[in-house]
């Protein structure tokens, strides 16, 4: 019988930790870009008694997200996911922050909700960062939540030319 999966995406501490906490019993994917770099989790887990595997995924590509998530289901029906995964803004463009934390995760949530098993849960880690800046206005707030996933880079609030600097960009992605 195959495992429930726990799908990880990154493969730092906090999402280590989560892992840990949640994945007993279950295969724990973990869904990362560097798959080198995440050899120090995937011993972490596996000499504690998890079973996990590492498979690559670029959270600022949609194919990448989809295959990945198709992977994962691979080993068992996804049951939670645990999204660590993101750029910051000392190591990331204004784009690259965009295309990563704010519409790489909007995908793969949307990819996650079409195949989660009924009962499933997730929690993706973002920051306090994007309660920090300034308020956005009610049509602002409305329009990050509700805009379709292959429009919101449209967004004008989200043009980079918009965007004061990287901090500004992880802050509109937190949000």
């Amino acid at each position: 019988m195959r495992k429930e999966v726990l799908l990880m995406t990154g493969a730092g501490q906090i999402g280590l930790a989560i892992a840990r906490r949640m994945g007993y019993g279950k295969k724990i994917v973990i869904a990362t870009r560097n798959v080198q770099k995440a050899q120090t989790t995937l011993e972490t887990l596996t000499n504690a008694g998890f079973d996990a595997v590492v498979i690559q995924m670029d959270m600022s590509k949609r194919e990448s997200i989809v295959n990945a998530v198709k992977e994962a289901q691979e080993y068992g029906p996804i049951k939670m996911l645990v999204n660590a995964a993101g750029v910051s803004p000392s190591q990331a463009s204004i784009q690259q922050i965009l295309d990563v934390d704010l519409l790489g995760t909007a995908i793969l949530l949307e990819e996650v909700r079409k195949v989660i098993v009924e009962g499933g849960v997730g929690v993706t880690i973002s920051s306090q960062s994007g309660f920090r800046m300034k308020q956005l206005t009610p049509e602002e707030d409305r329009a990050l939540a509700m805009t379709p996933t292959e429009d919101l880079l449209k967004l004008d609030i989200l043009q980079p030319e918009n965007i004061e600097n990287t901090l500004k960009a992880y802050q509109l992605a937190k949000r």
